[in-house]
């Protein structure tokens, strides 16, 4: 069973279960105006009437809960249906993936499968999601939040140049040396503070659109170069305007 089985199969018994605690709930305000004007037959025969309500919402619970028991979600996983169900919803919403089970890249993403303990992780975040369609849906969400926030190329390369100064101060290496972007980034936000408002995720995104922006310099002239690793862990990927693949691991800036 997939989980939009799953979820086809729970949509008759939530409904049923909505219908009865509505009745409950009325049956419940009923209740308390018999009990505040003193209608003490109206009170116990409504209170009969929520008991057999409240019996009735509880074998609703029980069915939902042996569908839910029915629903084996270590094997979704092991089998591979949960990927391929995401994958063929990233197809469906135009998102670009890389990698196959249990990494992939939906950048600047990067989503890892464990399917021994059924989690789901976005970079280094659990997500407690079993259905493909609302993490693509995460996905897309805040790829599209990070493609609408403001963008200065020239402002951002200038910014960079800045922390690419100070990391060769505390780094001790000479000018025009290659840095790791991953080390320049704790660089440009030293604080925890500032990375919760300048994640990982916005410092790649911006390296990408830098790349892609045509700004090869900073405002004093000085030119810089990104480079590749052989550790493709500490590179990341994009794509470029040709919708070719590219890894950028390291920069340097030179005059």
């Amino acid at each position: 069973m997939n989980y939009e089985e799953f979820y086809v199969s729970m949509q008759p018994q939530e409904k049923t279960l909505k219908e009865r605690l509505a009745s409950l709930q009325k049956l419940s305000k009923a209740a308390c105006k018999e009990s505040e004007s003193g209608d003490v037959r109206g009170l116990a025969r409504d209170l009969k009437a929520m008991a057999d309500a409240a019996a009735s919402v509880s074998a609703v619970l029980e069915g939902m809960q042996d569908t839910v028991s029915g629903f084996n979600t270590r094997e979704y996983f092991e089998n591979g249906e949960f990927a391929r169900e995401m994958l063929a919803q990233c197809a469906e919403k135009g998102i670009d993936v890389r990698g196959e089970f249990p990494v992939y890249e939906m950048f600047p993403y990067r989503v890892k499968l464990d399917a021994e303990n059924q989690d789901i992780y976005l970079d280094r975040k659990k997500v407690q999601c079993m259905r493909p369609q609302s993490f693509v849906n995460l996905v897309k969400s805040g790829q599209e939040k990070l493609n609408r926030a403001p963008f200065n190329a020239g402002t951002f390369v200038n910014e960079l140049a800045e922390a690419y100064d100070l990391a060769l101060l505390k780094l001790n290496k000479k000018e025009g040396a290659d840095i790791y972007l991953t080390r320049l980034y704790k660089f440009l936000a030293p604080m925890g503070r500032f990375r919760r408002d300048y994640d990982q995720q916005s410092f790649a995104f911006d390296l990408a659109r830098l790349y892609l922006s045509g700004v090869e310099e900073t405002k004093n002239g000085r030119r810089f170069q990104f480079g590749p690793s052989r550790d493709q862990s500490k590179a990341i990927r994009i794509l470029d305007n040709d919708g070719k693949e590219q890894y950028l691991a390291t920069i340097r800036f030179f005059s």
